[in-house]
């Protein structure tokens, strides 16, 4: 079975320096990159499927954003927060040097592509008006061929939020692995169903053994910039979203849980009112949010990333 390769990229917060660990299939002289970035509180294994379904057409990538994984924890909890992933992501591609570059975002992921998609807009508007702004490399431009927002959109459910963020800075320990996978069974049931097998993959990278304890894989401390998010705070940074969602000017897959509290069907109706690029893909039988573990989830990613018609 093919298994990816791993390496780290140097970053930068206000607070110092940290590692983004990433894991890496398909030929790394392949200049067609495809960035995979997962959920809130998960790892880049969650695309295993995905990416062994595609690296013999990009080179796959899928970074541990930091405070996860085997990534480092930041020295600052108040740094986790989207402009700082979309700092580390443009680190990354800075070493990638992708000739084009697709992107894979679940949740959290999403977020991160759209908030990079906007930035990397704006900063050529910018560019445009200046006058070193023809003599630019553009074809070293942050410009994507392809975004997939799965179960993630400008908007999201704030009820859905707070039970998100009810268990994300809880410290939780088991006595063995089966224990833990039960936990993220239990905790997770909005995947929707999953195969014995499927469910301990989605375990083994998020709880890791400590002291004889199976412990969670990631910085309790992601939930202080959660726990401080105000009213006002959360519809500036929608408006925000909003703006470079209509920006986008490339392919946008919006694959939604139909039973997804975070994006509601409404959302998403208005997102495909608001950018032409935009078509929607619902999975029967799933909430927030499809893991891509299976052909029914896989496929219409892999088809809309490599330009396939339709099924």
């Amino acid at each position: 079975m093919l298994e990816p390769r791993f390496d780290f990229v140097t970053c930068a917060s206000p607070a110092g320096l940290h590692r983004m660990a990433y894991s890496e299939w398909g030929d790394p002289d392949n200049d067609r990159v495809l960035v995979c970035v997962h959920g809130l509180t998960r790892t880049g294994r969650d695309f295993d499927d995905l990416a062994r379904r595609l690296a013999g057409d990009f080179r796959v990538v899928c970074p541990d954003v930091v405070g996860r994984g085997r990534s480092d924890w930041l020295s600052v909890p108040a740094f986790y927060t989207v402009p700082q992933y979309v700092s580390d992501m443009v680190t990354l591609i800075a070493r990638l040097r992708p000739a084009s570059l697709a992107w894979v975002g679940t949740s959290m992921g999403g977020l991160i592509g759209l908030a990079l998609a906007g930035a990397a807009t704006y900063a050529r508007a910018v560019r445009a008006t200046q006058a070193h702004g023809d003599a630019w490399p553009a074809d070293r431009d942050i410009r994507l061929s392809h975004l997939v927002l799965n179960d993630v959109g400008p908007r999201l459910d704030p009820a859905a939020l707070g039970r998100i963020g009810q268990y994300v800075g809880q410290p939780t320990e088991f006595a063995s692995f089966a224990q833990a996978v039960e936990a993220v069974r239990q905790v997770s049931a909005s995947f929707g169903p999953h195969t014995d097998a499927q469910w301990e993959a989605l375990t083994r990278h998020v709880y890791i053994e400590r002291g004889g304890k199976w412990t969670k894989h990631y910085d309790l401390g992601l939930a202080l910039p959660l726990a401080s998010q105000t009213a006002d705070a959360y519809s500036a940074g929608e408006q925000i979203l909003w703006r470079a969602y209509e920006t986008l000017d490339c392919p946008v897959l919006i694959l939604r849980g139909a039973q997804s509290d975070l994006l509601t069907e409404a959302t998403a109706t208005e997102m495909l009112a608001r950018n032409r690029h935009a078509r929607l893909v619902d999975v029967p039988g799933v909430g927030h949010a499809p893991t891509l573990m299976d052909d029914a989830q896989i496929g219409p990613v892999a088809d809309f990333l490599l330009d396939r018609p339709a099924a």
